[in-house]
């Protein structure tokens, strides 16, 4: 008998053979049946086994981010100031705000991607003058994608940058007509800046880390997120910076299955690195919560072409190429599956070379390897991909970052970045990702709206209906398609007999609610291998029992990550600031742009407020001290 029943629901099984379903019996993790509800109670039911009513909502497979960094935004989730989804700058700034006033010396403020300044009404992103009276003393840093990064002037004097500091390749630390730094420090292209400046900042202990990281986890669960695969990153370290996720698993406590890839840290050491990974760590070494994955995305730092659309394309280095193709041999040679970061048609048809040249040595045979990202790939290349049995994973960076690249590029290059729908009909692998948390949000459901609707997160049409894939398949990309890129495809993707029993119960019906509102959907309970992670709302009464926030002055505390309006994800409107010296209530400033409702003054409607011309910004002029922002007379 099943340990589980759920039944009475409107079940997506992303299965070609029964794609709809009303109940499911789960059993020792996995899917025991799927069908109607008749059948699976009485065939599948007894006294001992709990059956769960889901009042005709709207079930899918768990969604399975094929890329992402988890292991790393875990370690920071407690310490970031999330902007993703926030509507207005106005908001955003406020937000800044009350953080500011409640974080300790030496602590930093720092808003860590997620954003863009096209999901803001003012479509624009926040100036220094701004950043630096809102914070005169607490360090402030905001990264925008893997351009910039604004530091107010307490910031600058945390990290060191004066007259003399020098900036590091493909980095420029903006002066001005002084030579002091202004604050502004831009990728041209390199991230590198962006990491190394970002590293400076304090970090928090073991046991926080751990706390951090169980809160990013649910929080990814709120979503409906219960795989991913990790995809390394910048300053993430293996072993130490792993630690965290594998005593969770120890103790199992993790509620997101994580396949985990091995990323190079040490320019002009990479081959080094590879070898003796390859020779200390089994490969798939794990179990079916913490797994193993192989080499990437980042195999040798001379094929980084890194995908800041403000700056132009970069030129890979000649010695690429012979870096390459002496880790990608002792990869192949060792049949570890690898990924590589690979953003542009130019750089991807360098790769091939290198691959195919490998492959005549030694044959890849099967072995699976990915290209990541893979924005202006073209159709020869992915016939190429094809013939070596590769993959491709995708994500919603040009949600993020499509007016740049269209401002660059022109409207027609953008209508194919990635050409999603040609990489299907060529029958290639193919999964869906986020790429979060420092480009991308990590909330998939503004990546599938993105591929459903062809549209930026600022509301801009990248695609036409020729190169849109449609809420089906963005669903089995989002599912199903990610199993590959982990070798997992017959355990993960879909709701069927033998799978892994993790599904997403959703607080909205994904096949039918209107364009826009797919960016707000979020489930209301999750499940990953037949357990209960995450549930809210009517089903509260199943939810896990929730564990505290720290440090206690945690941006998590006050505003609970994504913002999603209307959703009751912020605990704003409790929230008083307090002053650092006298401890004593100041002007709460979460309430001055409450978007639960109207406009406390006139009582009119947000959206229309943040259009407007009123200098809302300014706290203490006159509509911004009243909480007014809409002047709509």
């Amino acid at each position: 008998m099943a340990d589980l029943i759920l039944f009475n629901g409107k079940i997506s099984t992303v299965d070609a053979q029964n794609p709809n379903a009303s109940a499911v019996a789960i059993q020792d993790g996995k899917f025991l049946a799927v069908g109607n509800d008749a059948d699976i109670l009485n065939k599948y039911g007894d006294t001992t086994t709990r059956k769960i009513d889901l009042l005709q909502k709207r079930v899918i497979p768990g969604i399975n981010d094929s890329h992402t960094h988890l292991i790393r935004g875990g370690l920071n989730y407690n310490l970031e100031l999330r902007w993703d989804g926030v509507p207005s700058l106005a908001d955003a700034l406020r937000m800044l705000k009350v953080q500011v006033d409640k974080t300790p010396s030496p602590q930093w403020v720092r808003v860590i991607g997620g954003w863009t300044e096209y999901q803001f009404a003012e479509k624009r992103m926040p100036t220094l003058d701004e950043i630096n009276a809102i914070a005169p003393e607490t360090p402030v840093f905001i990264m925008h994608l893997y351009d910039r990064a604004f530091l107010n002037r307490a910031a600058l004097n945390a990290v060191g940058y004066t007259k003399d500091a020098p900036a590091p390749p493909g980095g420029t630390i903006q002066k001005d007509a002084n030579g002091n730094p202004t604050g502004l420090i831009l990728a041209t292209p390199s991230a590198m800046i962006l990491y190394s400046t970002l590293g400076k900042g304090p970090k928090l202990s073991l046991d926080y880390q751990i706390n951090s990281t169980r809160h990013f986890m649910t929080e990814l669960n709120r979503f409906g997120i219960t795989s991913v695969i990790d995809a390394g990153g910048g300053s993430q370290n293996f072993p130490e910076d792993y630690e965290v996720v594998r005593l969770l698993n120890e103790q199992n406590q993790l509620t997101i299955r994580i396949a985990y890839n091995l990323f190079t840290q040490r320019p002009k050491h990479e081959f080094e690195d590879f070898e003796h990974w390859t020779n200390s760590v089994e490969l798939h070494q794990g179990d079916d919560m913490y797994r193993h994955n192989g080499a990437g995305e980042m195999l040798v730092f001379s094929a980084a072409d890194f995908e800041n659309f403000m700056e132009p394309r970069p030129d890979l280095p000649e010695k690429m190429e012979d870096e390459l193709e002496k880790v990608v041999l002792k990869l192949v040679e060792k049949r570890w599956p690898f990924r590589i970061h690979a953003t542009y048609n130019e750089s991807i048809t360098r790769f091939l070379d290198v691959f195919e040249k490998v492959n005549r040595e030694i044959p890849f045979d099967g072995l699976h390897w990915i290209f990541d990202h893979a924005e202006t790939i073209d159709e020869r290349n992915i016939e190429r991909v094809k013939a070596l049995g590769g993959g491709i994973a995708v994500q919603d960076r040009m949600a993020f970052q499509g007016e740049y690249f269209t401002d660059r590029y022109g409207a027609n290059a953008a209508t194919q970045t990635p050409p999603v729908k040609k990489i299907l009909e060529m029958e290639v692998p193919i999964g869906a990702g986020t790429d979060a948390t420092r480009v991308s949000s990590y909330n998939p459901w503004l990546g599938l709206y993105w591929l459903a609707t062809g549209k930026t997160v600022g509301g801009m049409q990248l695609y036409s209906p020729d190169t849109t894939v449609g809420r089906e398949t963005a669903l089995e990309l989002y599912t199903k398609g990610g199993a590959w890129f982990s070798t997992e495809t017959d355990k993960k993707g879909s709701i069927k007999v033998g799978q892994f029993a993790d599904l997403a119960v959703l607080d909205s019906d994904y096949f039918t609610v209107e364009d826009e509102a797919i960016k707000h959907i979020e489930s209301e309970m999750t499940i990953v291998g037949g357990k209960i992670v995450y549930a809210k709302d009517k089903f509260s009464n199943y939810a896990p029992p929730t564990i505290p926030i720290l440090p206690d002055w945690s941006p998590t505390k006050s505003f609970n990550g994504f913002y999603n309006e209307g959703k009751g994800n912020y605990s704003l409107s409790s929230y008083k600031a307090k002053t650092k010296n006298s401890g004593q209530d100041v002007v709460d400033f979460s309430m001055l742009h409450c978007c639960a409702g109207a406009c406390n003054v006139h009582g009119h409607a947000h959206d229309k407020a943040r259009k407007s011309e009123v200098p809302v910004n300014n706290y203490t002029a006159f509509w911004g001290a009243l909480g007014c922002s809409c002047f709509a007379f």
